[in-house]
């Protein structure tokens, strides 16, 4: 539980007593720092030389909420827990909130989840114009257990605080204050003082001495309460279908409407604790430690190398990756030189850039100003003479290994001797790439996923000869540019495109032996996937999908379900979204809707690969649709694992909730996957690769486990490291 954790109290002159709140980085809630803030809090009632209580955080941060390490411990009942109630009635309601003398929070920084359910107790909040304050604990599969359903109601009304809590967003200092939520917005220097002439106010009646708990003017007659209620509960049910905690907050909050504050914080350290337990937040705690961990890569981020200065980037190629990786350099500040071949495409791409960026400013995240000085550090080029002092490229052109290598040459030639050089290939081979250069240590693949200056994942590729400082140095940039690094081994596919091959294959597998389309997208979509594999197909286009799958088929022949569907659906100009036919049709809004003539394509194809309709198939329970279709990806993602591709199961996990959709509630690919145990996916994936063929069968990785009944996420200890 860490016991670093610890409050202090100062009293001064004025007779105000100052508790500060100490545990670095954000001065998180441990068990320790909530019992030291009690027995604070009891030692300034006692004495006679305190008349009022401030309450900060150390080091400008208020503080970022309970300890979220402490939640493994928590969970597998290697620390007793508190019983229910335990902090939030006793510590902050009969505490905090019921002493007899005032105290006001002084938040700066950080007022998150369990740090805000503290300032809620206190009797006024004063804050800064930059603190965050907010309650993201749905954001980890539970609600919020300190009394933060039942205070924060009362403070900002229920349309608000429901808002906040089941979009887990959190609010700066001066709307806070518009809202209710905090008393007064001052400046960081005089933040202190005057939260403690607030406190002397108060105890001299010419402040109101308030117990949030008790408020009311916020709360709306009973029948108003309940038809917010009920549109809570729709919207969610229509965005969450299969998450039950935010119903659960919502049904606490309404508990404390209908029969009082008290019920309500009971109803909630009851919730809190049984939500504790369950499967969402055990994956979605793992999904928060997993991204965290993402850019320690054991033997490169431990050697001491400090990122070198990236100043300038040049990006070759406009295209829909190139325009949108420029945008998010762009965004974080770096210069990026374009380059194109002529200036039709080059117009295009900057066109592209301006497009990305005006949208932001549409939605009212950009201003027009800011718009105009990111837009000056863009530049469009034809040539390579600009790329003499910069100090990155990524190359982002079609998926040509002729071309590639042609640029690769041409970058030596021109780029400085200490420039980086990426390539945003999503299939091929590093060293293909860079082939016909003598620059293989400062080759990396910095793959992004599209839209690029939208999703949130970067796989950086290294090959065995990348130098570690490149490695360092991507790092950073990636998370500079707000995407989440993870860092993979070289191979056809790299981590993410590699263990999702088997995804729209054993799609079409089904599909030529009986399964039908739009079941099996409905099925992989009710389980949380943003859409189903042909769905997908459609977005990305034909065209791409028989360019990376054919990849797969040459480098995996063994393994590939080899299907002419595609091939033949393109034969007759069908090529997804964008020519308005695909498996699906498109109306002019790009609305999807079923094709009734996908049929005589799929009659076609079977007839090719000489396969009849199963009956088994026809009728395939939703269950057995989504095995059937991830299992595969698994077994795909096992050899990822035991050829040293990915570092370490949790990397996996990440890649494929942020580069594929995968739902972060279950924890990810191999968490999931060990959710249904090594043995059971194993006998699964043997009785269908004796029906089906060899696409199934299990890999040597996924035996051994299940052999041993030991998780798919422990390490190999004879991992073959190719790294």
């Amino acid at each position: 539980m860490g016991s670093k954790g610890r409050t202090v109290m100062e009293v001064g002159a004025d007779g105000v007593a100052l508790i500060t709140i100490i545990n670095p980085p954000v001065n998180s809630l441990s068990l320790d720092v909530l019992h030291s803030l009690k027995e604070s809090y009891d030692e300034a009632l006692r004495r006679n030389d305190v008349k009022a209580i401030v309450v900060t955080g150390a080091k400008g941060k208020f503080s970022g909420g309970f300890d979220i390490t402490a939640f493994g411990s928590l969970q597998g009942g290697k620390v007793e827990q508190p019983k229910p109630g335990y902090i939030s009635v006793e510590i902050v309601t009969n505490t905090l909130e019921a002493a007899k003398k005032p105290s006001v929070a002084a938040i700066d920084g950080l007022a998150l989840g369990g740090g805000l359910e503290i300032a809620m107790a206190c009797h006024a909040r004063i804050s800064t114009p930059t603190a965050q304050l907010g309650l993201p604990e749905l954001q980890l599969g539970i609600i919020p257990g300190f009394g933060g359903t039942q205070r924060l109601p009362r403070l900002v009304g229920l349309a608000k605080s429901l808002e906040m809590m089941l979009t887990s967003k959190s609010v700066k200092g001066q709307e806070a204050c518009n809202l209710g939520l905090v008393d007064a917005v001052v400046s960081p220097n005089e933040l202190i003082s005057t939260a403690r002439k607030w406190a002397l106010d108060i105890l001299d009646r010419r402040k109101p001495w308030v117990a949030s708990l008790h408020k009311n003017d916020k709360i709306e007659p009973l029948g108003e309460a309940r038809e917010i209620f009920k549109f809570a509960r729709a919207q969610t049910r229509k965005q969450a279908p299969n998450l039950k905690h935010p119903l659960v907050c919502i049904d606490v909050v309404e508990e404390g409407v209908v029969s009082g504050p008290m019920a309500g914080v009971w109803k909630e350290a009851e919730a809190f604790q049984g939500l504790l337990h369950s499967d969402t937040c055990k994956a979605l705690v793992h999904i928060f430690f997993a991204q965290r961990g993402t850019s320690k890569v054991p033997g490169i981020t431990d050697k001491g190398f400090m990122p070198r200065k990236v100043t300038k980037v040049g990006v070759v190629g406009g295209g829909l990756m190139g325009s949108g990786i420029a945008t998010s350099l762009v965004l974080s500040n770096y210069q990026v030189i374009l380059k194109e071949v002529n200036e039709k495409f080059l117009e295009a791409g900057v066109g592209r850039v301006k497009a990305n960026l005006q949208s932001r400013v549409k939605k009212g995240v950009m201003t027009p100003e800011k718009f105009e000085k990111t837009m000056t550090l863009l530049k469009g080029v034809l040539d390579y003479e600009s790329f003499r002092d910069v100090d990155m490229v990524i190359e982002a052109v079609i998926e040509k290994i002729s071309l590639k290598q042609e640029i690769f040459s041409d970058l030596e030639k021109y780029c400085p001797p200490h420039c980086i050089l990426a390539t945003n290939t999503s299939t091929i081979d590093l060293n293909l790439i860079g082939e016909k250069t003598r620059s293989h240590k400062r080759i990396i693949g910095a793959h992004f996923f599209s839209p690029a200056h939208v999703m949130p994942l970067l796989e950086i590729v290294r090959t065995q000869h990348t130098s570690p400082q490149v490695i360092v140095d991507l790092i950073d940039v990636g998370k500079k540019i707000k995407k989440t690094p993870v860092v993979v081994g070289n191979c056809t596919g790299f981590a993410v495109n590699r263990m999702f091959f088997p995804y729209t294959q054993a799609g079409l597998l089904l599909v030529e032996r009986g399964t039908n389309v739009y079941q099996i997208d409905k099925a992989i979509t009710n389980f949380g996937m943003p859409m189903g594999p042909f769905r997908l197909v459609d977005l990305v286009g034909f065209g791409v999908a028989i360019a990376t799958g054919t990849q797969f088929v040459v480098n995996f022949p063994e393994r590939t379900y080899k299907s002419m569907l595609i091939p033949l659906m393109q034969e007759d100009k069908r090529a997804g979204e964008t020519t308005g036919k695909g498996f699906y049709l498109y109306d002019d809004n790009r609305k999807a809707r079923p094709d009734p003539e996908l049929k005589k394509y799929i009659e076609k194809a079977r007839s090719i690969s000489g396969v009849t309709a199963d009956p088994k198939l026809v009728s395939l329970p939703e269950k057995n649709i989504i095995e059937m279709i991830f299992l595969p990806v698994v077994n795909e993602a096992c050899r990822v694992l035991d050829e040293g591709i990915a570092v370490k199961a949790a990397d996996l996990d990440i890649a494929s909730v942020m580069g594929m959709g995968f739902p972060p509630y279950r924890g990810g690919l191999i968490f999931w996957a060990d959710s249904l145990g090594s043995k059971y996916i194993y006998s699964r994936l043997n009785e269908w690769s004796e029906m089906y063929g060899d696409f199934f069968k299990p890999c040597a990785y996924l035996a051994e486990r299940a052999a041993k009944g030991i998780p798919l996420g422990t390490p190999s200890a004879q991992g073959k490291a190719r790294l």
